[in-house]
């Protein structure tokens, strides 16, 4: 029995009608699953699939907090996921994505595991871009990007507001690609 065979669905053996299934999706969660993304969290997932006879409407509900590291600081910051989803699967004759929200599943197997599924809805509830609120990045590794930041030496000068969303990039004048020296 493989580790996330508690993902999988039966839902050739559903009667008609509602089913619900429950999962809590912790950091050895995340560990199992390998993905690069996210390695740490502690979510509340709920799967109700609802069997129509010749279709199942699954429904998805995600709730918690996952941990990734600061786009600035490195620190691991916790980002909440609060996310809904809905995804429609039949029985054919081999899996495959028939649409965006419809995949088929091979009906000799009859089950589908949701394991995959729920770490992509969590990786694609979370922004791309992952920072601290103001005032919250490590306070050392802040000084330490001022420090090596391109710019005025002056300290007045030098006066850098990390509070806002902007990206920290050091222009090098001596550099062909970042400079105007382009030859054709």
């Amino acid at each position: 029995m493989g580790k996330l065979d508690k993902f999988k669905l039966p839902l050739k053996s559903l009667s008609l009608g509602t089913h619900v299934f429950e999962f809590q999706l912790d950091t050895p969660w995340f560990e199992l699953m390998d993905g690069p993304d996210v390695q740490k969290g502690k979510l509340n997932a709920i799967v109700r699939v609802i069997n129509t006879g010749n279709l199942y409407d699954l429904r998805f509900e995600l709730s918690g907090g996952v941990q990734v590291p600061c786009d600035r600081c490195l620190d691991d910051m916790t980002i909440e996921v609060d996310q809904k989803s809905q995804l429609f699967v039949k029985f054919g004759p081999e899996f495959f994505e028939e649409s965006e929200d419809m995949i088929v599943v091979p009906e000799r197997e009859g089950e589908l595991n949701v394991a995959w599924f729920l770490y992509e809805l969590i990786v694609f509830s979370i922004p791309l871009k992952h920072v601290h609120a103001p005032g919250k990045c490590n306070k050392t590794m802040m000084i330490k990007l001022k420090k090596h930041m391109a710019g005025p030496k002056d300290e007045e000068e030098a006066e850098v507001d990390f509070t806002d969303e902007e990206d920290f990039e050091a222009a090098d004048d001596n550099d062909p690609v970042s400079g105007s020296a382009w030859e054709d």
